[in-house]
Formats: structure tokens, sequence, C-alpha cells
């Protein structure tokens, strides 16, 4: 698979650091309706989970070594700063990093930030970030709703058909901002065609929803659904929509959909 690196990449590269491992159902409004092993580098420690996924990089690798691209996003993902929280997987970083270069490179976005919802997490799971890519800081995280003919607690089915009800894969372009039923919402253009590019005509959008509600998420067992849209919380959708509008780039991730990495011009 080819990929053109871009200088920042390259940057990266050389300042990386050697591997040492020591080893001892839902809203009503229309469709979607505007809806202990330790690694050690650069005095970063990962966690086990995170070790997990440098270990089957590596396996999946056709060299010993990590190829030049995974050594930057490792580089770049242990650097990254969660704060507060807890980094996205690995696996949704690395396809998410590659992306949004791409879209940066061809203009496509324009803000610093990037937003990764892995759907391969439960609804009940904190699973999205907003990211500061210039400062490298996990800005936000947070539960995100999925359509309700796309799973009840897990999202497994996915469609960019009109009044399917079900979320989409893939990197989009946040848009403009407005106030439709559920108040402040943000359009959302799909960037890959037939993935995702009926995300406009669909009225897809990130707005706030009641039932993306955390507590009611534990206490049901399940994350109320949208019917498209990646519907957020009351108490956070307005600081990230006004955040993250105006061309950032958001991705949309399910690790066991390989057909969908198989498809995406972005990723290959």
């Amino acid at each position: 698979m080819r990929f053109k690196l871009l200088p920042i990449m390259m940057v990266g590269l050389l300042s990386f650091k050697p591997i040492s491992i020591n080893d001892p159902d839902g809203d009503k409004n229309g469709n979607g309706n505007g809806k202990k092993v330790t690694v050690v580098t650069k005095s970063s420690t990962l966690k086990t989970k995170e070790l997990a996924a440098v270990t089957k990089t590596n396996l999946n690798s056709s060299a010993s070594a990590l190829s030049a691209f995974d050594k930057i996003v490792l580089s770049e993902y242990l650097d990254l700063d969660e704060k507060n929280f807890a980094k996205p997987e690995l696996e949704s970083f690395k396809a998410a990093y590659k992306g949004y270069y791409k879209l940066k490179d061809e203009g496509k976005i324009k803000k610093d930030l990037l937003t990764i919802i892995d759907f391969t997490k439960s609804s009940t799971e904190r699973r999205m970030w907003v990211i500061d890519m210039s400062k490298q800081e996990v800005l936000y995280q947070t539960v995100v709703s999925h359509g309700r003919n796309s799973g009840k607690e897990y999202a497994n089915d996915f469609s960019n058909v009109p009044e399917s009800n079900k979320s989409s894969l893939g990197f989009f372009a946040t848009a403009e901002t407005y106030f439709g039923k559920h108040g402040l919402s943000l359009r959302l253009d799909g960037l890959e065609s037939g993935i995702n590019d009926n995300a406009r005509s669909r009225d897809i959008v990130i707005h706030a929803a009641d039932y993306a509600n955390e507590n009611l998420g534990k206490n049901q067992g399940y994350l109320g659904r949208s019917l498209g849209c990646p519907a957020l919380p009351n108490e956070v959708a307005h600081k990230i929509i006004n955040l993250i509008k105006d061309e950032s780039c958001l991705f949309i991730f399910h690790a066991d959909k390989k057909d969908y990495m198989t498809k995406s011009k972005l990723l290959n």
C-alpha cells in the first residue's frame, strides 16, 4: 500500500525512538433529522491494551520491524496527551491519522482537529474523541449514539441509503451549523463515494439528544439511538459542535468492517 508521506511525518519519523519491550429506539424526527508488559518510548508507558495493538501491527508487517509509517503513527500515538481521558485504540487512530493527512493535503479539511468515533465499542462506552492534532491533545471523550437500525448496544450494520436509519462509516468534513428540532446542529459532508456521500441529503448531523445519556446507557445496557445521526449528550454537544464546525475531520470506524477498509480510497 502506497502512502504519500508529508514533511511533518518525516520529522516524526526522525524523532522516533526505538521501542524497548520488557517481557516478564430512538428519535422520531425524520431520517436522522438533522441526526504487566511495558513498552517504553519517549518516556511514555503503554497500557496492556495498547501493547496488544502494537503487537498486532508488528505481526501484520511484512518485516520484523515496524514499517516507516507505523513508526510515525506509533510515535504520534505515544506522544498523545490524553489528560483525564483515555486514548482511542491504536488501530482506529492509525486509520484516522492516514485519512486526516490525506484530506489535509487535498485541502478538504482546514482545522487541525480530528474527531474519531469507534463503533467497535459498546454504546455505553465513551467512544468518541476530539483530538487537537497540532498540540497532540485529547480535548473531549464522550458517549455517542448510533442509528437504531445499526444495532442495539453495538453498531454492526451500516448504510449510505436514505431512510435506512443506520449510521455510516468513513471520513466526513464538518460543515455549517443551524438550529433545528434538536437545537444547535452540525451538518456533515460524507467524503467517500458510495460509503457516506449521502450524509447531507439524509440529514445526518451532529446534535444533542436526551437519549445520548451515559447514565441511561449504563442503566439499560445500551445508549439511546438516533435515526443515523451521531447524537451527543446535552452537556457537551454545543461545546463540541462549536469547536469542530467548519471543515474539520470526522472519522467513523469499526474494526470488524474490513470491507470498508478495503474499499476506502483514503485508506488505500
